[in-house]
């Protein structure tokens, strides 16, 4: 079934009418992907939906789910990381604390491949790590840890490429083997996050259109990848707020590899190769 501006317009204004939830200023590309996805699971016209949608609140939070399910890998792009375990949380070896925000961390990959890193610069224990979300079900695949073993083997040549090159094995003497941080079982595909990096972060759900920073604490850095592609300028200029405001001076910003920082809070950031930094106020 085709979808058509009309059809997205519709969607969102229900979803607005009927929640405290507002997709308004989201791009209508990304959206309409994602629609034509929920209606083709459903087996319902646009109509359908949004009249189900009216009725049932238990529906309509799972439409808004399925919605903003976002894919996420562990240790995507590697150059990312070694920056981070390189330039970045280096700076924190003299420090009493460290605090953390995932920002939209889907089922959580990236927050385990951070606490992986800080677990390997001896910078876990002093760690605050916090991982939010709009969608509760990623939420808890999150706080569990399980992975589906296929969908992540491929990822593994990144935990190589970050933590066994000739250097890194000559620097620490042998080679650090993926198995340390997780149990893999391919008969049952599955790979499953161990004790020593589970527990640590808190997954909360958090809102980051409508919702201000409220988590009592400001951090230190805040990684946000490959969200604000699905906002519109207003709508990103909005986030950018809430992270300058959440940010201490000189502190991190990392966002996706295809997203940058434009309009007026581009001078207040520094940009730093992969990464932005705050400047004093």
């Amino acid at each position: 079934m085709e979808i058509i501006d009309e059809d997205i317009r519709l969607f969102i204004e229900t979803v607005k009418s009927n929640s405290a939830y507002d997709f308004s200023e989201y791009t209508e590309k990304s959206f309409k992907r994602r629609i034509e996805k929920v209606v083709a699971d459903n087996r319902l016209t646009v109509n359908e939906l949004v009249r189900k949608m009216e009725k049932d609140d238990d529906f309509l939070e799972k439409m808004v789910r399925d919605i903003t399910v976002n894919t996420t890998e562990l240790l995507r792009d590697p150059n990312v990381w070694i920056m981070l375990k390189d330039k970045i949380l280096p700076e924190f070896q003299d420090k009493e604390m460290i605090n953390i925000w995932h920002a939209g961390c889907s089922s959580g990959q990236e927050v385990y491949s951070m606490m992986i890193l800080l677990n390997e610069l001896n910078l876990l224990h002093k760690a605050n790590i916090l991982g939010t979300d709009l969608n509760t079900t990623v939420l808890d695949e999150a706080r569990k840890g399980v992975y589906k073993y296929t969908f992540n083997k491929i990822y593994i040549e990144n935990f190589d490429a970050i933590f066994n090159t000739e250097e890194e094995i000559k620097k620490r003497k042998s080679p650090l083997d993926f198995e340390k941080y997780f149990d893999i079982n391919k008969t049952k595909d599955t790979m499953v996050a161990k004790s020593l990096i589970t527990g640590k972060a808190i997954f909360r759900k958090h809102d980051l259109v409508n919702e201000k920073n409220k988590f009592d604490m400001n951090f230190d850095i805040i990684i946000c990848r490959n969200v604000l592609i699905y906002f519109n300028t207003l709508l990103q200029n909005r986030v950018f707020e809430l992270f300058h405001n959440s940010l201490k001076d000189k502190s991190y910003l990392v966002i996706g590899l295809h997203e940058s920082i434009l309009g007026p809070f581009s001078s207040r950031f520094d940009k730093k190769q992969l990464y932005y930094q705050k400047r004093n106020v």
